[in-house]
């Protein structure tokens, strides 16, 4: 399936929020907002290598999990 750069780009956030649920710190962690900002300087290839997916865990797999889809 193809995505589009937002739908990755809200998929990396939705992850990012969920990772530092519980271990977000202030001082070193971006918030959801910054990290948004980051992202949308990122290529599209940056998008999905940011993804960490590969053969075994494929950006489909990963889309169904942090995406909106």
């Amino acid at each position: 399936m193809i995505y589009t750069r937002e739908q990755l780009i809200e998929a990396l956030v939705a992850e990012w929020e969920y990772l530092c649920h519980d271990d977000f710190v202030p001082e070193e962690d971006d918030t959801p907002e910054e990290y948004r900002l980051k992202l949308e300087c990122y290529s599209n290839e940056d998008l999905i290598a940011e993804t960490s997916t590969d053969q075994y865990y494929t950006l489909d797999e990963y889309m169904e999990r942090f995406g909106d889809i």
